[in-house]
């Protein structure tokens, strides 16, 4: 049985003060710091880079999980394996040897990831299951955050959720109170949120609701 992990989204924090942003986050009961990496090419917007997660390191003892919405994802193994990368999450759309890219990302002592967007269909990355830690279904189109939540997405979670029990499912992309139940009753644990965390008056009742969301949803033995 899986547990609910909850990740901000810190492309939606203040970006002069990300160290502190992510102990704050930490401190309001966050399990994983989600880091959204775009290259303007893959997707039509540039954030962050390798650059920034090594200075970002030293600062945090946070899980770093790293969302690259990048072309070519191989490219940047190293470098974010080098800064300090606790999660490497590629678009299956972006290369083509999904699997010798998580073989790559595991031999650099990273766990794997990988990605789809709202319209790519779920059995392209089920043969690959097996050799990840976590599979992330889009609940938007990548690139922009403070889009609107995609339930139709939940399809397939409910389809990865049932052929693996264990698996860490994470879904990123208008995440929100008024939707977390949708979420969790589909079969997501990993939530991603940005806005509805960041933007709200307590933090720490968002990160709270998710959480007991997501765990009550959980299938008693």
């Amino acid at each position: 049985m899986v547990h609910a992990k909850i990740a901000p989204s810190l492309l939606s924090s203040d970006f002069a003060r990300l160290a502190d942003e992510c102990e704050r986050m930490l401190s309001l009961g966050a399990d994983y710091l989600h880091m959204d990496v775009m290259d303007g090419h893959f997707v039509p917007n540039l954030t962050l880079g390798a650059p920034i997660i090594e200075c970002l390191r030293p600062h945090t003892k946070g899980f770093l999980d790293c969302h690259l919405m990048v072309s070519h994802p191989e490219q940047w193994v190293d470098d974010f394996a080098r800064a300090g990368t606790d999660l490497f999450c590629f678009h299956i759309e972006a290369t083509t040897d999904a699997s010798a890219l998580i073989d790559r990302v595991h031999a650099l002592n990273m766990k794997c990831g990988i990605a789809i967007k709202p319209k790519t269909p779920v059995a392209s990355v089920i043969p690959l299951v097996h050799k990840l830690d976590q599979v992330l279904v889009m609940t938007v189109e990548p690139g922009f955050g403070g889009q609107s939540f995609m339930p139709e997405c939940m399809d397939k979670v409910r389809e990865l959720r049932a052929q693996f029990p264990d698996l860490d499912i994470e879904v990123d992309g208008g995440l929100a109170p008024e939707n977390i139940e949708v979420a969790a009753q589909a079969g997501a644990n990993v939530i991603v949120a940005g806005s509805s965390i960041f933007k709200a008056s307590s933090p720490r009742d968002v990160i709270s609701l998710f959480r007991k969301t997501v765990n009550d949803a959980q299938p008693t033995a």
